[in-house]
């Protein structure tokens, strides 16, 4: 596995039932944003592309909370969405362009058409 694949790979989940998903906050990091909720404009704005291709958004975007510790023995609710490959790359088209992005979109780019691939079948 090359290191573009690695990106994503590293922070890929799978359920109890075997599907892959990736944590919103993880990708954030991974596609180097420093605030939650300039990130969290950007999953918006996928999921009306995800809504006008018109596909279910609840099938690639899941949106949870969870309790996350802030330290003194303190944990607080932060919201978070459990993300299909698709939303992934929607996403990622979403981000601006930098350097980084853009050796990772081959990457996504043949995640997407695997997905197609499967779904035909």
């Amino acid at each position: 596995m090359n290191n573009k694949d690695n990106i994503f790979e590293s922070i890929k989940h799978i359920d109890e039932n075997g599907n892959e998903y990736w944590l919103a906050r993880e990708l954030s990091k991974k596609l180097d944003y420093t605030e939650w909720r300039n990130f969290k404009k950007i999953i918006k704005k996928a999921i009306i592309n995800c809504e006008n291709s018109e596909l279910n958004k609840t099938n690639h975007f899941v949106e949870f909370n969870k309790m996350v510790n802030i330290g003194s023995n303190t944990s607080r609710k932060i919201n978070d969405y459990k993300l299909s490959r698709y939303a992934c790359y929607l996403i990622s088209q979403k981000r601006k362009a930098n350097v980084k992005l853009m050796t990772i979109m081959p990457t996504l780019a043949k995640w997407y058409k695997s997905v197609e691939r499967l779904e035909r079948q």
